[in-house]
């Protein structure tokens, strides 16, 4: 695994990304020795916004869309999951990502501590987290959960429109249309083609 720098974390900003669950996941990093955390306010880049605008540009110049980002968990749980959309993205494609990602934000952020670095693609069930997602989204299968008023409610069906402010979902109870602020969660829905057997 090579030489770990002498900070607290063991961090090793040149090792190579690995599977993990089907992702390529690298293995736990801190990014500088003098940042403060990520419950400190201030000038510092601690936040997905301020990630965001790093990680972006640096996908946009190897002609790749940042498709989402997300930093979840606390302590040495933290799991940064950027999310790439573009061609030609194999695993050693996404691992030379990971690595590059991963020396950027070494660089240029303030995050401290440990955190694992996972690069995927969206996947073909992909969850639906911005208006973005849910226009490349339009004319496939999805269900989400959204809330209305007091209660909760499942919808599946065929995802017919999107914009800005609100989508359209084609389902067993017509077509019908929600804001982004009433969903609890959402994602896309994947069904294999069964093939057909012989002779039919």
């Amino acid at each position: 695994m090579g030489e770990f720098c002498d900070c607290p974390y063991n961090h090793h900003p040149q090792q190579d990304a690995f599977r993990s669950g089907g992702r390529l996941v690298h293995p736990p990093v801190c990014c500088g020795h003098t940042g403060q955390s990520l419950e400190d306010v201030g000038e510092e880049l601690t936040t997905t916004a301020e990630i965001w605008q790093l990680v972006e540009p640096y996908l946009a110049a190897e002609r790749l869309e940042l498709d989402d980002l997300e930093l979840s968990g606390r302590g040495k749980g933290r799991v940064l999951r950027v999310a790439v959309d573009g061609e030609s993205l194999d695993i050693d494609r996404l691992a030379e990502l990971s690595r590059g990602i991963s020396r950027m934000l070494d660089n240029e952020s303030d995050l401290e501590g440990a955190y694992q670095l996972e690069v995927t693609t969206p996947g073909l069930e992909r969850k639906l987290r911005r208006p973005e997602h849910y226009r490349k989204s339009v004319g496939r299968e999805v269900a989400a959960k959204v809330r209305l008023g007091e209660t909760t409610r499942t919808i599946k069906g065929v995802l017919t429109k999107a914009n800005d402010e609100t989508f359209s979902v084609d389902g067993d109870q017509g077509e019908e249309t929600f804001t982004y602020e009433s969903v609890v969660k959402a994602n896309t829905v994947f069904r294999w083609e069964r093939a057909p057997k012989p002779g039919h």
